[in-house]
């Protein structure tokens, strides 16, 4: 029997059988494991798996479906090592907030730069836009719009206390699997609970002190959304780091430069301090946005050196 995971706790899962059934399921101790992707966990939410039932409830993993995709990143628990996060997903949906908390261009950049490595479409959802309500906020606001929107991604802006604000992310989420993720705080999992009301998922204020959230998810999970369709809530995260990148590619992942990239004069171009860039060319014009390419040098910064 084949069978979908839905929860992974690194020791056990939650499979859903093709028999509508769910399973709790253990690897089987000799079962082949994907070499050409090492990893700190070999099974992840949204594999595909054949199942050996055993009595009640338990069943056996024997194997893993070759995946669709996948998305990485480096082990909460070991920087030298992949963790990944999810597979065979239809879009990665990050959510953000641009105040309580304020989530940073760094980490919003690196997560679609991830996603744009391994080829999966990503949304930004800003969230908390009522608290925007001042001529600086939306200010602010329509400046988030304007940089992601000419980079090339779908952005939704809407509050997860105004659930007729949640019409258009409905709609974008039907019939298909999709990531969810973003800081502890944003109100992911308040989003979460309007989509699907049964859930009831744990929800934390952000905290006054800091002004970070609060970590409330546990284990990446999936649940089938009620028009059609599943959604993957990951754990908030601090980071979203890198792993696998080298700076040679780095610009090819934002799709703004890369429109420009044929027209620097030096097919090498690191995009720094060259004659002839393109891409800094585009940023007194706007064609590239200045945060943008400061998280592109952070970013350069950080990965692997083959120059």
């Amino acid at each position: 029997m084949k069978g979908i995971i839905y929860k992974s706790t690194g020791s056990w899962y939650l499979v859903r059988g093709e028999d509508g059934r769910f399973y709790q399921a253990r690897i089987k101790g000799k079962m082949k494991i994907d070499r050409e992707i090492s990893s700190t966990n070999p099974v992840a939410v949204g594999d595909l798996v054949v199942l050996e039932r055993e009595e009640g409830d338990d069943a056996m993993i024997t194997a893993i479906e070759k995946r669709g995709n996948y998305i990485v990143r480096v082990s909460p628990h070991n920087k030298h090592q992949k963790h990944i996060v999810a597979a065979n997903l239809d879009l990665a949906l990050l959510v953000a907030t641009v105040q309580e908390p304020q989530t940073s261009f760094g980490f919003i950049d690196r997560f679609l730069v991830t996603a744009e490595a391994y080829h999966i479409p990503a949304v930004l959802v800003i969230n908390k836009a009522d608290l925007l309500q001042d001529e600086e906020g939306q200010a602010v606001l329509r400046h988030w719009q304007q940089i992601y929107t000419h980079a090339g991604y779908p952005v939704l802006t809407l509050s997860a206390q105004l659930p007729e604000s949640l019409t258009p992310l409905k709609e974008m989420l039907r019939d298909k699997t999709t990531l969810f993720s973003g800081h502890s705080g944003v109100g992911k999992s308040t989003l979460i609970n309007h989509l699907i009301p049964e859930l009831d998922l744990r929800t934390e204020i952000v905290s006054e002190y800091s002004g970070k959230g609060q970590h409330t998810t546990t284990f990446a999970e999936m649940f089938d959304l009620p028009g059609g369709g599943r959604i993957i809530d990951t754990p908030g995260v601090k980071e979203f780091g890198l792993i696998d990148m080298q700076q040679d590619e780095l610009a090819e992942y934002y799709p703004e430069m890369r429109r420009l990239l044929p027209d620097c004069r030096f097919a090498n171009c690191k995009h720094i301090n060259e004659p002839g860039c393109a891409v800094k060319a585009g940023l007194p014009t706007g064609l590239v946005a200045a945060e943008r390419y400061q998280t592109y040098l952070s970013i350069w910064e950080s990965v692997e050196k083959i120059w």
